[in-house]
């Protein structure tokens, strides 16, 4: 098969990597092209030599280019993959060190809370340019897969605003079912089958069967409280299944920020929280992994570079959806996953125009969803809040309403459990000012915004958050990986 593949954002080279090897793990997909774009010149560079090397190693006809044109890259393209980061580390640095001032402790910032939905006003502008190309340039009928965050929001913009067949993709319930299986013993994740259903970020495990035996609550949390490891690591995660009865996709980090109870005093956050790693409810932890990974790649390329001469072994595809939807679609070969798409139906008590997470079957006929699911009521209430947000924040994005990207702010459970109603359109003018460049929708919004700043009377703190962590250089994570080489 011969058909072309761009992605967008091509540049965060890791992950970019590993969608790249996936779907060479096809043996029908060999013969297709590349297409990389980017901001970044330097990345876009990057990335290519390591794609260039895999492809030479292996001895494969596939053939990558490199751009930083993305209409070129875009054109006659089947399937446009989006895993950009728009503002990057510096907006993003602004997405956590904002509303700390305010008292409002994020360990990630990229879904929603303030950091995410400013995160989102950054992306959806871009996310409509994206879809004008690809209507435009693209091969008729092609697929926009979108990987990148605020992955609700961007998926809305995409499917309503930018008039193009998206499909939102993560990989928290994969991740979810491999952390049951293993506490529940299984010798695989296979031997798990589950009904997983919510919203992105906020999916829970509806039904579980464990080799055809049903697994319930009380179980499930005796095996958890049991696991030496996860019993530390996702205390918050645990207490929420004990009280809605059905866990989460979340991390334990994720999952803290999404709802008002678990990061609202400072004094609380550590109680629920694991400093083991980032992931686990760090203040600002992703925002210093992601620092510290592209600090590392840099400086350790000629590594990254040497590996990617070893040849692909297709045992170790990994379960990001991407390839195994492109081998459904082109091959007929069934394909079962999670995918955030439009409501209409799929989840029963959820709005019919929010970008749900559930579960569907791809094969040459598209993504076909399981539609008629219930989830439990609390599960409901909970993701009901969020998409109350998500869809002020697209709305605002859309027409640069600053006000309403205000009340969006306001509604966030986590930011209402901790600041006024003056904070927060302080903390709003704040973000929109620091973040100008990246948000021309509300261009004209910005000097009344400036105004109101200087006149401004609300106090603000110098706050580091509850449990935050200093960047690490690269020679201590070199000293790091060392003595954990070592240990084991």
């Amino acid at each position: 098969m011969s058909f072309k593949i761009a992605i967008i954002g091509a540049g965060s080279v890791g992950f970019t990597k590993k969608l790249f090897t996936d779907i060479l793990c096809v043996p029908e997909f060999q013969d297709v092209e590349f297409a990389l774009t980017d901001m970044s010149e330097h990345n876009l560079q990057m990335i290519k030599q390591i794609l260039d090397t895999i492809v030479s190693s292996n001895k494969l006809p596939t053939r990558v280019t490199a751009t930083t044109n993305r209409r070129e890259a875009l054109t006659g393209a089947r399937y446009v993959i989006s895993c950009v980061r728009v503002g990057g580390l510096e907006a993003y640095a602004d997405d956590i060190r904002i509303p700390l001032k305010y008292g409002i402790d994020q360990c990630v910032g990229d879904t929603i809370c303030a950091g995410g939905i400013l995160y989102g006003q950054r992306n959806i502008p871009v996310i409509l340019d994206f879809c004008k190309d690809i209507r435009e340039v693209a091969e008729p009928g092609a697929k926009f897969l979108n990987y990148a965050n605020p992955m609700a929001m961007n998926t809305w913009a995409a499917i309503e605003y930018g008039k193009v067949d998206t499909v939102g993709l993560c990989h928290g319930v994969q991740h979810g079912a491999e952390q049951i299986a293993e506490v529940l013993g299984a010798k695989s994740p296979s031997e798990l089958d589950y009904i997983c259903s919510g919203i992105n970020h906020q999916t829970w495990f509806v039904d579980l069967k464990l080799n055809g035996r049903k697994i319930g609550k009380d179980e499930l949390v005796a095996a958890f409280e049991a696991h030496p490891v996860f019993s530390q690591q996702e205390k918050l995660r645990i207490d929420v299944l004990k009280r809605f009865g059905v866990y989460s996709t979340e991390s334990n980090g994720h999952l803290s920020e999404y709802l008002p109870w678990y990061r609202k005093r400072p004094d609380e956050i550590t109680k629920w929280i694991d400093m083991s790693d980032w992931i686990h409810g760090e203040t600002g932890g992703y925002l210093r992994h992601s620092t510290e990974t592209r600090n590392w790649f840099e400086t350790e390329f000629p590594q990254f570079l040497e590996s990617a001469s070893k040849p692909i072994d297709r045992a170790k595809r990994s379960n990001e959806h991407a390839s195994h939807i492109l081998e459904a679609l082109e091959t007929g070969r069934v394909y079962r996953g999670h995918f955030n798409l439009k409501n209409n139906g799929i989840i029963t008590n959820l709005p019919a125009d929010a970008i749900i997470e559930s579960p569907g079957f791809v094969d040459r006929f598209g993504i076909n969803m399981v539609s008629g699911i219930t989830i439990p009521e609390a599960c409901a209430a909970t993701c009901m809040a969020s998409i109350n947000v998500q869809r002020m924040s697209v709305h605002a994005a859309i027409s640069g309403d600053i006000d309403l990207l205000k009340l969006a702010v306001l509604h966030d459970p986590l930011v209402g459990a901790v600041a006024t109603p003056e904070e927060v359109w302080q903390m709003v003018d704040e973000m929109v000012v620091a973040q100008a460049r990246w948000l021309p929708q509300y261009a004209d919004a910005i000097p009344a915004a400036k105004e109101r700043l200087a006149k401004s009377t609300v106090k603000t703190r110098d706050w580091a958050g509850a449990a935050r962590r200093n960047v690490r250089s690269i020679d201590e994570l070199r000293a790091e990986k060392a003595a954990l080489k070592q240990a084991v």
